[in-house]
């Protein structure tokens, strides 16, 4: 991918398909909740890892609850990164909201990677904690016509050079 690839691809589909094409690309052996997954992350140019950080994040959304998310990607320092990846895609609010999910989800950390986190997450205190969080995150995520991913679309158009 190149800063022509990206000011050629003039709608938003043929941009995200040109970023899609390229984080595939670039990781290759897919998105995981581990040490080794982080550090390919770190090995990315800003941009691509803050898209590839907040990937999923877009997806439970979609989906789920911040509260999910956490229990599907339980990895601190993925966490850590994907916070990162917010503010650099000036996500600001997501970042603020994802921020104190995170300071409340530490408390419940073990309970986070039980066998059976689903089922007792469920009606949790957790998932009551998060109920305002998760409200708000919907409301930003609901506000954008793509979700996260029009973080994405806006910061490549205006930082391309942090990408490739």
């Amino acid at each position: 991918m190149t800063v022509d690839d990206i000011k050629t691809a003039t709608t938003d589909d043929a941009l995200y398909d040109l970023l899609a094409r390229e984080l595939m690309r670039r990781l290759p052996n897919g998105r995981r909740a581990d040490d080794a997954f982080v550090q390919e992350l770190n090995n990315l140019r800003p941009g691509l890892r803050a898209m590839a950080s907040t990937y999923e994040l877009d997806v439970s959304l979609a989906l789920d609850d911040l509260g999910w998310h956490f229990g599907n990607w339980r990895h601190v320092g993925l966490a850590q990164v994907t916070l990162e990846g917010l503010r650099e895609l000036g996500a600001d609010r997501m970042a603020e909201l994802f921020d104190g999910a995170f300071l409340i989800v530490q408390g419940y950390w073990e309970e986070l990677g039980s066998e059976n986190w689903a089922e007792w997450y469920h009606g949790s205190p957790l998932e009551q904690a998060l109920e305002p969080l998760n409200r708000e995150a919907y409301g930003v995520w609901e506000s954008q016509e793509w979700g996260l991913f029009s973080y994405w679309l806006s910061y490549t158009r205006q930082h391309p050079e942090r990408l490739v």
